[in-house]
């Protein structure tokens, strides 16, 4: 993907198994975002090919592609505020492909509880697990998260990874992660690829790329070290 002179996304092959997660980290601006808009349609390639399940994607409709299973949860949560929790999951069940019960979706992201309570009253960290039931509600095949610790408590951010954990197991699912946060990147105990102006420059678990030294030297070491 070239935005005049600028490679964002430079000659990037990358495989997602159907029941895989992998861990998408680097540098602000070493592509990550523009990978996830060729993903789900923001962005059409400049050159090269989004293929999933054998259906190259490039250039399709956005609701085509999200119909075909590639649900995004962004940075920031966006639920309806006015609207109930209840009724929040209710809106992406009738957007979508799924058809779960909506109690079982909020036993599985821990919001039995706050099922009657209006969206915009939850904290934070809720407000990210009630979007998370909204992606789960679509029926997705691949879940692509952004950041989805940020802003959230070391309870909350322990809580999430063991919903994705619980999501995982409940059924095969791809699920992409773009993070920041190392303690959760290891914790999620998956494969992780690092990338740099637009590359990915080291792929494999956590412990693995952490000693590479291009992956220390670009991303993982503070200035100075």
């Amino acid at each position: 993907m070239r935005f005049g002179g600028i490679n964002a996304v430079d000659g990037l092959d990358l495989r997602l198994e159907a029941d895989e997660m992998r861990c998408i980290i680097g540098p602000n601006g070493c592509g990550k975002t523009t990978l996830f808009n060729l993903i789900t349609g923001y962005l059409v390639p400049t050159a090269g090919s989004v293929r999933f399940g054998g259906r190259n994607l490039a250039g399709l409709p956005l609701h085509t592609i999200a119909r075909a299973g590639i649900v995004r949860k962004f940075q920031v949560p966006s639920v309806f505020a006015s609207l109930s929790v209840t009724a929040n999951i209710r809106a992406s069940l009738a957007a979508g492909n799924g058809s779960r019960p909506v109690a079982d979706i909020l036993n599985l992201v821990r919001l039995s509880g706050r099922r009657n309570e209006l969206a915009g009253l939850l904290s934070h960290g809720e407000k990210q697990w009630l979007e998370l039931a909204m992606v789960l509600a679509t029926d997705p095949r691949l879940i692509l998260l952004d950041e989805p610790v940020a802003g959230m408590t070391r309870r909350e951010k322990t809580e999430t990874g063991r919903l994705i954990a619980d999501i995982r197991r409940e059924r095969p699912v791809a699920v992409l992660v773009i993070e920041h946060d190392m303690s959760f990147v290891e914790s999620l105990d998956c494969a992780v690829s690092v990338m740099m102006l637009g590359r990915v420059i080291a792929s494999g678990g956590f412990a693995e790329v952490r000693q590479d030294p291009r992956v220390r030297e670009a991303y993982l070491e503070p200035a100075g070290a």
